[in-house]
């Protein structure tokens, strides 16, 4: 087995920004050292830090004690209540425990190594088709991951590019492409996670050149509805839903960078990008294959060590790259007719004036789909309007019967909409 090293960054080197000022890598590697004396004697640490860098350097302490980390998909108590059934001996880490001495650390200060096999974080599921389940991820596993996202992304050219994300720490998109990619890459990390467009902008803003952004399609669509000037960027990186062409598009016009997209799934990791505005194939990672047989599309290889089998209807194109169809369990058959509420989610979004919108699949008492309703944030239109507007771009078979106007739709800190939530708002609207 092989010791992988903890961060990338010479001692000198910054490594993240927190309130405008600069943390160099040897002063979180001393604050790193001195949490993880402190930590108690634990298996597992919940770590519900806020500030991206106490994460970080909470994240740091605990793999080096040999704790790993739970990474719940909600911070909610009925959930928590449930790690700690799971866990007894769980503890949690907050901000307040992160607060650390002053001072840069030792200009020489040695890189910890860390065992590959050593389970790094426990990644817990969405919901959003179910219970929450764990997945291990061992350190090796992560730092394969992050270290093939910097090779298709081409940073290791960049070095020193500041990294703001709207994505919390504690979802695996979040980890993989703000914590280490900053660990694994050499790049600086931005502390906060600003939730309003005027406050994203104006933290970019504070960023030096070069500097990214890792966001959603809910962020970057708010984001880009304000209609205000945005930053200059030079990363743009997108995940958890796919995202349109025309919005892909806009955003590179308006940033004025390319924008990627990252496939993946919290059971796996990342495996795959495109540049979508370029087309719709996704490119695998390398060392990553896919194969299929009748329960459907199968992934190993790289950091994905063992066989999964994808929730997704995946269209396999050669050996490297495939169309993402929806999700399997998306797939929806009325009157014969076949389609995916990917698919209709993407036409419902696509038209002029929607802002956030979702299909959902009302059943009746036997479980049978026999039609489909919706919920719509659209100020300024009618039901009227958007169902003309999207009778032209579906079959009248899936057009929502009901179609409800609500302000907002329960999204999680990552955009997604978990099942639990669409059956509560499905309940007040009768």
């Amino acid at each position: 087995m092989t010791d992988l090293p903890l961060v990338r960054h010479a001692p000198g080197a910054p490594f993240a920004y927190r309130e405008r000022s600069l943390v160099m890598a040897g002063e979180f590697l001393a604050h790193v050292a001195e949490l993880a004396a402190r930590l108690p004697e634990r298996g597992h640490v919940v770590n519900l830090c806020a500030d991206r860098y106490h994460f970080a350097v909470g994240f740091a302490a605990a793999l080096m004690r040999g704790q790993a980390s739970l990474m719940p998909p909600n911070q909610t108590p009925d959930l928590l209540r449930r790690l700690e059934r799971d866990y007894p001996e769980l503890y949690y880490l907050r901000d307040a425990d992160c607060r650390l001495s002053a001072g840069r650390g030792p200009a020489s200060a040695a890189v910890p190594l860390l065992p590959e096999e050593r389970i790094a974080a426990i990644v817990f599921t969405s919901g959003s088709t179910g219970d929450p389940l764990p997945h291990p991820k061992s350190w090796g596993g992560l730092v394969a991951s992050a270290r093939a996202e910097i090779e298709r992304l081409g940073l290791e050219a960049s070095r020193g590019l500041a990294l703001l994300g709207t994505v919390p720490p504690q979802h695996m998109y979040g980890l993989e492409s703000t914590v280490l990619l900053a660990l694994q890459g050499g790049l600086v990390l931005h502390s906060g996670r600003p939730f309003f467009p005027a406050e994203v902008c104006a933290e970019l803003e504070g960023l030096p050149r070069p500097r990214g952004l890792v966001t959603t399609p809910v962020h970057l669509r708010a984001l880009l509805a304000e209609g205000a000037s945005v930053p200059a960027l030079d990363f743009l990186l997108c995940a958890t839903a796919p995202l349109s062409p025309q919005l892909a598009g806009e955003a590179e016009a308006r940033f004025g960078c390319a924008l990627h997209e990252i496939y993946g799934c919290t059971e796996a990791g990342q495996l795959a990008t495109r540049r979508t505005t370029e087309t719709p194939e996704w490119r695998l990672f390398p060392g990553v294959a896919l194969r299929q047989d009748e329960r459907g599309t199968w992934i190993k290889g790289s950091h994905a060590r063992t066989a999964l089998l994808l929730g997704d209807v995946i269209e396999p194109l050669g050996r490297d790259r495939f169309l993402l169809h929806g999700r399997t369990a998306d797939l929806v058959n009325i009157a014969g007719k076949r389609t995916s509420l990917a698919t209709l989610n993407y036409h419902l979004n696509s038209i002029p004036g929607v802002r956030d919108a979702v299909f959902v699949i009302p059943q009746d008492e036997r479980g049978a789909v026999t039609r489909l309703a919706a919920f719509v944030v659209a100020p300024g239109l009618t039901s009227r309007a958007i169902l003309s507007a999207l009778r032209q771009r579906i079959d009248p078979a899936f057009l929502p019967r009901p179609l409800w106007l609500v302000d907002a739709l329960p999204r999680s800190d990552t955009g997604k909409l978990p099942r639990a939530a669409l059956e509560s708002l499905m309940e007040k609207a009768g």
